[in-house]
């Protein structure tokens, strides 16, 4: 069996970069061509906003966002923030509620801090050291980039391999901050325990879920709403690029826990 044989189901167009730390190993679909990436935009938004916290011009503790919250609370999704806007639905470190909001409150901070508007930091500090040419950020911070898969597998070698973040804030970003929080994963329903790392969401043991049922609890990373994920396997060492001309939906619950398990059966070290 092929790794993308899972893939012939679909009646549209997909673009999937599987890569390891130094090379793409496997390609399928127009992978150059720029799609939108949906919230898959937090990962450019969080390594931009913790680039300014290895710099020492923001602090994990700064307050921000409503009172009692901080930028560690921001990252993790457990500020209280909603979804998008309306009052605070709970204190800070109390649940995991799952916020554009709060990325937004979050870059607003960085913006302050860092002496620009949130996008051209992004840009100078995570897209253009990636190479990440096609990547286009449109409004929120959360949810407004377009790109392409290559990009986005730029970004996935960089997290198996990270150069941008020391290996402490690293470790700390990649790892369950708040644990135990329980929460909603948008399209999997709430988890009991619902575990982020610092804007990473961390595969751990939730049920269901979008990656695979090989993959390993360490796996962090991020999917989105226009059907776009980016996984990473530290363990495996491997990442996972994948873009839709297509919205997420009952499609991609079908198909991407077996995606995921081809990938790593094949190229897992």
């Amino acid at each position: 069996m092929e790794i993308f044989d899972v893939l012939d189901e679909l009646d549209h167009p997909v673009a999937v970069v599987v890569t390891d730390a130094e090379r793409v190993l496997a390609r399928h679909g127009e992978t150059a061509e720029p799609l939108r990436w949906a919230s898959v935009t937090k990962l450019i938004s969080t390594m931009a906003s913790l680039v300014a916290v290895q710099r020492g011009m923001v602090g994990l503790d700064d307050p921000a966002g409503p009172p009692g919250a901080t930028v560690r609370h921001l990252l993790a999704h457990a500020a209280g923030v909603p979804f998008d806007d309306g009052a605070v639905l709970s204190e800070p470190g109390r649940r995991r509620v799952y916020s554009n909001r709060g990325i937004e409150l979050l870059a607003e901070h960085v913006a302050e801090h860092v002496g620009t508007d949130f996008t051209t930091w992004a840009e100078q500090t995570v897209l253009e050291p990636l190479g990440m040419a096609t990547v286009l950020i449109d409004g929120s911070p959360a949810h407004g980039a377009a790109g392409s898969a290559d990009d986005l597998a730029r970004l996935g070698r960089e997290l198996l391999s990270p150069t941008l973040l020391g290996p402490e804030l690293f470790a700390e970003a990649t790892h369950v901050v708040f644990p135990g929080l329980s929460g909603v994963l948008p399209g999997y329903g709430r988890q009991k325990t619902n575990d982020w790392g610092l804007g990473f969401e961390i595969r751990d043991h939730k049920t269901p879920h979008w990656t695979g049922e090989s993959s390993s609890p360490a796996t962090f990373g991020h999917f989105g709403q226009s059907g776009s994920f980016l996984w990473v396997d530290p363990e495996a060492g491997l990442a996972t690029a994948f873009l839709s001309s297509r919205p997420f939906g009952d499609w991609a619950v079908r198909v991407w826990p077996p995606l995921t398990d081809a990938i790593l059966a094949e190229h897992a070290r």
